[in-house]
């Protein structure tokens, strides 16, 4: 898999927990324990895309 495929990968990967994330924190009687999971997951594909961008 090359770079910039990766890296698209990895966006919508972000995109979709954030899209997710966006859903749950609306929604009512959310389990706060599994939106905190999502969120970091979140950030760790943001980081992983900034040090991959920047390479």
């Amino acid at each position: 898999m090359s770079l910039s495929s990766h890296l698209q990968e990895l966006k919508k990967k972000h995109q979709t927990l954030s899209d997710h994330v966006e859903v749950m924190q609306r929604a009512p009687g959310v389990d706060d324990l599994e939106l905190a999971k999502l969120k970091k997951k979140k950030l760790q594909i943001k980081e992983e895309i900034t040090r991959l961008a920047t390479h």
